[in-house]
């Protein structure tokens, strides 16, 4: 095993991927107390701590044992934000935008890091490293871009099924959440069978899209 090498591979592929799973939980935090319920601040959860967030199977063992070991799959997850809806003014309403933060944070980064890209090759202040940065960013946005988009997938427990109840039938909604550990079940087996690579598609549309307007501006 080329040490050097896995080293590579975790900056580039993990540790962007860490930043991103940690803002995304921060943001489900932050809109929450905005909205009325400071539980994940009591509970130390409104930081960018990976420690607080951290799932150790989801967060470290899988994801950096798909980088170490070369698995074409590389997949986690962060320990939900805790929300108590009872502090909640309107729980319909304020559970959608909570579940929203998660990928709007993402999407949110992925523009920023465009931007920062731009101001980085017009002025050109990343001299030798520019193209180390470049290549981190790049996979940084990607990153984001896949994390917003698998997330709003509208099934639970995904954010997009939270997002999707606020149109739903109350009654609906419920039998669906009473459901989710079937949904989930489903959902990894689409994730481990490689069935969700087709998200590639929008997830590319998307980066490239960035990319071409980075493009754009500084010709």
């Amino acid at each position: 095993m080329d040490f050097t090498e896995v080293g590579g591979r975790l900056a580039l592929f993990y540790v962007p991927f860490l930043f991103a799973l940690c803002f995304h939980e921060y943001a489900h935090g932050f809109i929450a107390k905005l909205r009325g319920d400071n539980t994940a601040e009591q509970l130390g959860r409104l930081t960018l701590n990976p420690m607080a967030h951290a799932d150790l199977f989801g967060t470290f063992i899988l994801p950096i044992g798909a980088i170490v070991f070369g698995i074409p799959i590389f997949f986690g997850w962060a320990k939900p934000v805790p929300v108590n809806a009872r502090n909640l003014r309107n729980v319909r309403s304020d559970m959608f935008w909570i579940a929203l933060a998660g990928p709007a944070s993402n999407l949110l980064l992925a523009v920023l890091s465009t931007v920062f890209l731009f101001f980085a090759v017009k002025f050109q202040f990343l001299g030798a490293y520019e193209e180390t940065v470049m290549k981190l960013m790049q996979m940084f946005i990607l990153t984001n871009l896949f994390l917003a988009i698998f997330n709003i997938l509208p099934i639970h427990p995904l954010d997009g099924g939270k997002v999707l109840a606020r149109f739903l039938p109350a009654s609906l909604n419920y039998k669906l959440e009473q459901n989710e550990h079937v949904t989930s079940m489903v959902l990894l087996v689409l994730v481990m069978s490689g069935a969700l690579g087709v998200l590639r598609i929008p997830v590319i549309a998307c980066f490239n899209l960035l990319m071409g307007f980075l493009g754009s501006s500084l010709a």
